[in-house]
């Protein structure tokens, strides 16, 4: 005979009504009254019947998220594996389970949204990525659907989200870089109708300007959030005429692309050429040489984005539209070139 509520309820000593709540995460439920019944509920095997918990709450406790595009990005960049443990860890606690869809286009993307979203299959959206004029936040605006963005929507700033300063981060990266001695310093970026993309490359010309130092346009590229950006982008800076000493790369795994294509071409990092780069993932560490990056809180900006969408779910208006999370500079190796070579 299956367990029941009122099971839950009776050997606990409260009422059916307080299980309830406890199981939906009611914030009127204390924590000791929380802890008490999930212990009977495990020492019962008690397991909530989630058709029966949607039919009256009219919730499924499910969060849809939308990877990104190309599929290629995704399973290679670790800054997504952290990203989503973030977001399930934050999920899984607060009882809502998680919805993964994707696209092979722009339009299969707003397609599977739409599947999601007029089929009530989810409560809300995490979208992982921020585009400039984006249909799935056009239409999820005009829904009136929960949804979160990790990053920021440059022409509406009335959307939930949770983002890194990242104009500032690559304001800093450059800056580590000129403090170093360098005045030649390129600049390797992502796709340019992704806002991370637009906001690093806005913090480094800022600290070039800032500093008074001129960028050539040919010390920009532009590419995709994969090791084949960086790889094919050495080939085109190191045959320049008038080369950087340094470059700030939008992403770690990009720059990984650069340190194999400086190996191929002979060029060592960093005495011919320094990196700064972004996302600080575990394998920046062990690279050759360590590379120096921009830690954003991967894991935090999933767990934030996560909690900020349930709250929203659950009716509580957020103090703030967009949550921003600290970033730090970690120096390593890669950085660590042209003072040393001028003392």
């Amino acid at each position: 005979m299956s367990i029941t509520i009122k099971d839950v309820a009776k050997k606990a000593g409260v009422s059916p009504s307080t299980v309830s709540r406890v199981l939906s995460n009611h914030p009127r439920i204390s924590r000791e009254t929380t802890r008490k019944v999930k212990e009977i509920m495990e020492e019962l095997g008690y397991h909530s019947n989630i058709m029966a918990r949607s039919l009256v709450s009219n919730k499924t406790y499910t969060l849809g998220m939308i990877l990104p595009r190309p599929a290629e990005e995704l399973f290679q960049n670790q800054f997504f594996a952290e990203n989503i443990r973030g977001i399930t860890t934050q999920a899984s606690r607060n009882g809502y389970d998680l919805l993964m869809t994707a696209g092979h286009s722009e339009q299969g993307e707003l397609e599977a949204v739409t599947r999601l979203v007029k089929g009530r299959r989810v409560d809300g959206v995490i979208l992982l990525q921020s585009r400039k004029n984006d249909p799935i936040i056009h239409f999820l605006k005009k829904e009136a659907f929960p949804f979160i963005l990790i990053g920021h929507n440059r022409e509406d700033e009335d959307i939930l989200c949770v983002d890194n300063d990242n104009v500032q981060a690559a304001f800093d990266a450059t800056q580590h870089l000129i403090s170093q001695g360098h005045e030649r310093i390129g600049f390797v970026s992502g796709p340019p109708n992704l806002t991370v993309s637009l906001d690093r490359l806005e913090g480094f010309r800022q600290a070039m300007d800032a500093s008074g130092l001129h960028v050539l346009p040919e010390w920009i590229v532009e590419g995709e959030f994969l090791q084949e950006s960086g790889y094919r982008a050495m080939s085109f800076f190191m045959n320049l005429p008038e080369r950087p000493t340094a470059l700030v790369v939008v992403d770690d795994l990009v720059t990984f692309g650069v340190l194999r294509g400086l190996n191929e071409l002979g060029f060592k990092v960093p005495d011919d050429l320094s990196l700064v780069s972004f996302n600080n993932i575990a394998l920046a560490e062990l690279s050759s040489p360590p590379l120096s990056s921009i830690d954003i809180g991967i894991y935090q900006l999933g767990y934030m984005a996560s909690q900020q969408l349930i709250r929203s779910i659950q009716g509580d208006k957020p103090q703030q539209m967009c949550v921003i999370v600290p970033h730090r500079l970690i120096v390593r190796e890669s950085s660590l070139g042209q003072k040393n070579k001028r003392s």
